[in-house]
């Protein structure tokens, strides 16, 4: 078996693109595809494809290519996507609110259980059936709940301390939208989402092709 906690970053960041396009492919009825022609859809090279498939046992035939539905529920499979996450938003602000309704939208199997905010006038009400609770009750829900992740829409100063009450309540995993980097203990996974972070690659490319066309 694979030793998959030496696999780098950047090979588990293409995965999900991988399946994204595999389930395109999946929805058209194609059921298998060669690395050549998966290299047209993605946008990396067949080589990088192989290279990173082969990390996890490669299942890919020679003279065949890939099964479609294969790779896509290895991939699921790889990522954990083979069964479903339940959650809790701290932050019912734009940003939380946002993540709420991509989740009820989308049906990914990550299911928002509980949504957490400290403004009074917020509690209460409901987004998607989902009703907004007073944050001082959120590990009491938690453990009650068997939640699994921690999504956090707070501000910068709010962060940590909602991270901390959230591990301590039994979370394995969280995601991070607060504009901070948290510290979580070795067995909770984060995924600190900077969305400035990102606007200042798209400038940089953006700025890069400006040069290259003088």
């Amino acid at each position: 078996m694979k030793d998959h906690t030496k696999i780098s970053n950047a090979v588990i960041k293409r995965l999900p693109r991988y399946r994204r396009y595999l389930n395109e492919l999946r929805k058209k009825g194609i059921d298998k595809i060669s690395s050549n022609e998966f290299s047209e859809l993605t946008g990396y090279t067949a080589s990088q494809i192989r290279q990173d498939l082969n990390n996890f046992g490669g299942f890919g035939q020679q003279g065949y290519g890939y099964s479609v539905e294969g790779l896509y529920n290895e991939i699921s499979a790889i990522l954990g996507l083979d069964k479903d996450y339940r959650m809790v938003v701290v932050g019912a602000g734009n940003l939380g609110l946002a993540v709420v309704n991509h989740t009820y939208y989308y049906k990914t199997g990550f299911v928002v259980k509980g949504i957490f905010e400290v403004k009074k006038d917020l509690i209460g009400k409901k987004i998607n059936g989902i009703e907004i609770m007073d944050y001082e009750n959120i590990v009491a829900f938690v453990e009650d709940n068997n939640i699994d992740i921690g999504i956090i829409c707070t501000t910068k100063d709010a962060a940590q301390e909602a991270a901390d009450k959230l591990c301590f309540a039994g979370v394995t995993g969280l995601w991070n939208f607060a504009p901070i980097d948290i510290e979580t203990p070795s067995h909770v996974a984060v995924e600190n989402v900077h969305i400035t972070d990102s606007l200042h690659s798209l400038a940089y490319h953006m700025s890069k092709n400006a040069d290259e066309k003088k």
